[in-house]
């Protein structure tokens, strides 16, 4: 079954298709995909979706994937997290002190321009950056921004790098077998191998995280602006002049 490009509640998606390039509901919900081959698959109401290019694309446009759980509510997300920040965003454990990550990648078509997005907070330090990377795939760019996070660090902290790509995470930690961008994989599990105190752990993507939508709109600003930023805030108070 094809698809159409779409946009839901301002993004923009890959929604199902009858063969005439019309919406196709399936239990009065259309299947979605924000990025065509990150495994995660969501339906939304077809009211809620704007076709805004009905061409269709072949049903292999995007890869297999599973639904995904609805992401629990802002208040019961915070109480179920002890301990938890709006920095560290996930539940997952990491020593006090460590560098946090959010690092996404976006393209627009795949392959086509793509960029990458990464918020950075070492204590009061806070890095964002938006890199346009030029035409590539939304693998290239999720691979690239986990990259950039390294490059960012000293070798001798602990880090705990967030991404919503379960490819990246299975390629670099999980012993899977990198069929296409063999180079930049290797480089990838080289770097990470010379910070033995750097981590990555998964983040649902477009589910409320503050600094996962952050580090996407950073990715996605990229891509349109066509278009490399960076920029470092320090909350460091300026020592009063004397």
């Amino acid at each position: 079954m094809p698809w159409v490009k779409a946009i839901l509640r301002g993004q923009k998606v890959y929604a199902r298709a009858d063969a005439g390039g019309a919406l196709f509901p399936e239990g009065g919900r259309v299947e979605v995909r924000y990025k065509p081959n990150d495994g995660r698959r969501y339906q939304a109401r077809a009211d809620n979706l704007e076709v805004v290019d009905a061409t269709l694309l072949p049903d292999d446009t995007c890869g297999p994937a599973g639904d995904v759980a609805k992401a629990e509510p802002a208040a019961k997300a915070k109480g179920s997290r002890e301990g938890g920040s709006a920095a560290a965003g996930p539940s997952t454990p990491h020593p006090a002190g460590s560098i946090i990550v959010y690092a996404d990648g976006a393209c627009s078509g795949n392959p086509g321009p793509c960029g990458l997005g990464m918020v950075f907070i070492d204590g009061p330090r806070r890095v964002e950056l938006s890199e346009y990377l030029g035409t590539g795939t939304n693998n290239i760019a999720e691979l690239t921004a986990v990259l950039r996070a390294l490059a960012e660090a000293p070798a001798d902290r602990a880090m705990m790098i967030y991404t919503d790509s379960q490819y990246t995470i299975g390629v670099v930690q999980k012993g899977w077998k990198a069929k296409a961008n063999q180079a930049l994989v290797a480089e990838l599990r080289a770097a990470i191998a010379a910070k033995p105190s750097a981590r990555l752990a998964y983040v649902p993507g477009h589910s409320g995280v503050p600094l996962n939508e952050r580090a996407d709109a950073l990715a996605r600003e990229a891509v349109t602006a066509r278009k490399t930023r960076r920029e470092v805030i320090d909350s460091k108070p300026t020592p009063a002049a004397s």
